[in-house]
Parts: structure tokens; sequence; C-alpha cells
């Protein structure tokens, strides 16, 4: 009976120190992890990532870039990451939206744009110690000098010559300054400025109804031109049909010293009106017949039926 309840109060004392062990052992791996943790959070052990770099202010003010790739070790309270900056490649946008930005042409007509500039920071030094909120900055003097060149051109430059324009821009972010005698956009940041693209130029709405309305007008315009020439080429090819027939007229009617007899044309124009004459005779009420010096001789249609004849009398003698 007594060595049961020994071995009972061993297999329970066993137990005991086991638990107590292994809750002993998580309590140390759950303060280890928490200290670790504690560490990672304040970044006093940090890591600096390829093409990247950690700008560091320690005891003192003093401030200075870190570039080697790794893990780093800092004293915590006496030193603070003040910044991380990515060394790559990186794309800014016209106005700091992707929604194109309202300029105003040479000509005072409204238009909307987009662009962006894709830049690389290679003195680390230069933007992130000598400028205070560099994006902000740059973001501001990318904008006025796209600005000042865009609104300074007119309207079909910015719609028909967007290549040129587009490289006007590029080399002045790249070497012009923001001002004269100050320094250029690289200069002055410590950046390579890598391209510039023009995304998009467009009229307003209004703009455009305007000038498709305009185009319409031009159209019809160019039209009514068009059947005015046509018109008046029909009335020059007449007109030179009718003078070449009266030449020909006067020709074969002339005489050997190359005068016209005058009464023999007269009497021929008036043959002519005398057959338009006959030939409309039961529509045509009045003939007209063209006057001369004398009295040529005239030739009319015999009278219908029904008609008297010239002289009668209606069946009676004259008196």
């Amino acid at each position: 009976m007594a060595d049961e309840l020994t071995k009972k109060f061993l297999r329970r004392a066993f137990v005991k120190t086991v638990l107590r062990r292994t809750f002993a052992l998580l309590t140390l791996a759950g303060l280890i992890y928490g200290l670790i943790a504690v560490i990672y959070a304040t970044r006093t052990i940090y890591k600096v990532k390829m093409n990247y770099a950690v700008v560091l202010e320690r005891f003192g003010g003093k401030r200075e870039a870190v570039t080697d790739v790794g893990w780093h070790f800092r004293l915590p309270y006496f030193t603070r990451i003040e910044q991380e900056v990515s060394l790559m490649n990186q794309r800014l946008l016209l106005g700091g939206t992707i929604e194109p930005m309202r300029i105003i042409s040479k000509e005072n007509v409204a238009l909307w744009t987009s662009a962006a500039l894709t830049y690389r920071i290679r003195n680390l030094n230069t933007w992130a110690i000598e400028n205070l909120d560099p994006m902000s900055l740059l973001q501001g003097d990318y904008d006025g000098i796209v600005k000042d060149i865009l609104q300074a051109q007119a309207v079909n430059q910015l719609i028909s010559d967007r290549e040129g324009i587009k490289e006007t821009i590029f080399q002045a972010l790249k070497s012009r300054p923001i001002n004269e005698g100050g320094p250029t956009l690289e200069q002055k940041y410590g950046i390579d400025v890598v391209s510039f693209v023009l995304k998009e130029t467009r009229f307003g709405d209004k703009l455009v109804e305007a000038t498709e309305d305009k185009k319409r007008r031009e159209l019809v315009a160019e039209a009514e031109n068009y059947a005015a020439d046509q018109e008046a080429s029909r009335i020059r090819k007449l007109y030179a049909a009718y003078l070449e027939s009266i030449q020909s007229l006067q020709k074969s009617i002339g005489r050997s010293d190359g005068s016209t007899d005058l009464a023999l044309f007269q009497f021929l124009t008036q043959q002519k009106w005398a057959t338009a004459y006959e030939k409309n005779q039961g529509q045509q009420q009045t003939v007209v017949i063209q006057n001369t010096h004398g009295s040529p001789a005239l030739t009319l249609p015999p009278p219908t039926a029904g008609t008297p004849a010239a002289g009668s009398g209606g069946g009676k003698n004259a008196p």
C-alpha cells in the first residue's frame, strides 16, 4: 500500500515538474520573441535593400546616407532613421495626378494635357540632406517648367507637333536652369532625368464642338465655291460658243473687203425670231422683233385655220 502511494506521489511530482519546465520554456520563448519584435519594430536592427538607401540621423544632429546593402545596427534613442529612399527609376506625374491638367495656350484656348517624368536619384546627399521634403519641391519645379513651355505654344503646334514639344521640354528639364543663373533640375535635386512623355493633349468638349461646326461651314463654303466655279465655267463656254457662231455668221455673209452686209445680217436675225415664233405658235402670244434702222423684210408664218387673212374683212368686200 505504501509503495503505491509513493509511486503516485512521484508521478504527480514528475508531471508538475514537466509542466513547470514547459511553461518556463514557453515564457522564455515569448520573451525572446517579444524582445526581437520590439527591436525590429524600433528598427534598432534595420536592413538596407538593393537599390535603396537609408538616411540616418545620429546623436548631435549629424545626418548621413547608408547605402551598403545588408543588415545594420543603430543605437536606440541616440539615432533614428529619417527616411528610406529608392534609387530606382521613379515616375512623377504632371500635377501629381493621373488626371489631365488644364492649361491655356498662346491664343488663350483651354486644353487638357497629361505628362510623366521618369527620374533616378544619383546623389543621396543632395536629394535627402540638402532639400527638405524634396518630392514636393521637385513636383512644383517640374509642373512650372512644363506649364511655361506648353502655354507658350500655339494650339496647332500643341496638337500637330507633339514630338518637337516633347523634346523641347525634355531638354529644359535636363539642362536648362530653373531660373537665369540658377541650378538645373538635376543639379538642385541630385537626380538624373531619364525621360519625359506627353501622354495626352486634347481640346475641351465645347471647343471640339465649335471646331467641328467650323469644319462643317468650311465644307459648305467649299461646295458653294465649287458650284460657282462650275457655273462660271459653263457661262464662259456658252459665251465662247456664241461668239464663235457670230464670227462664223459674219464671215459667211461678209464681203470680200472684210465688211459685213448689215441689211442681210439684220434680215437673218429677224428670220431667226420668226422661226422661233413659228415653233411656239400655239403657246406664245407675243413676238418681239429686233428693231433696226430700216425696215427689213420679214417673213411670217401663214395664218392657221379659222384666222382671217390679212386685209380681209371677214368675208366682206373691203371698202
